[in-house]
């Protein structure tokens, strides 16, 4: 499972690491400016080398993680959660994060289900006749 000094492709690393499910998916959050590495956007097919900082956003939540091992491989999860980890400033952020979330009210749902009439405004408003 380890790889030499030469380095990793990011979008592998990623998805070996298990943080996405998909390589492509890893692919498309690197483009999209949801993964840095050393503090800057980066491409995909950058190489990532052992003690480099990776900070990953997945919907609300930001990860930062410093590179342990190298893989270009997908193991199990115990195996992959040792090629990083996390800083205690990350952990940190995540945790409070959570609590804050934890008191916020949820998003009220309707008290009754769409007439025909709100059906049809929902289907014309999404633009799907």
């Amino acid at each position: 499972m380890e790889q030499s000094n030469k380095g990793v492709r990011l979008d592998k690393w990623l998805w070996a690491a298990r943080f996405y499910k998909h390589r492509k998916l890893a692919t498309e959050a690197i483009q999209g400016g949801r993964v840095h590495l050393n503090g800057q956007r980066i491409k995909p097919a950058r190489t990532v080398q052992q003690g480099d900082e990776v900070e990953v956003s997945r919907g609300t939540e930001v990860m930062t993680v410093k590179v342990l091992a190298l893989s270009d491989r997908r193991g199990a999860a115990p195996v992959a959660s040792q090629l990083y980890e996390e800083t205690v400033e990350s952990m940190a952020s995540r945790e409070q994060a959570r609590q804050e979330r934890r008191f916020q009210p949820d998003v009220l749902a309707p008290d009754h289900r769409p007439s025909k009439r709100d059906r049809r405004k929902l289907r014309e408003f999404s633009g799907k006749f």
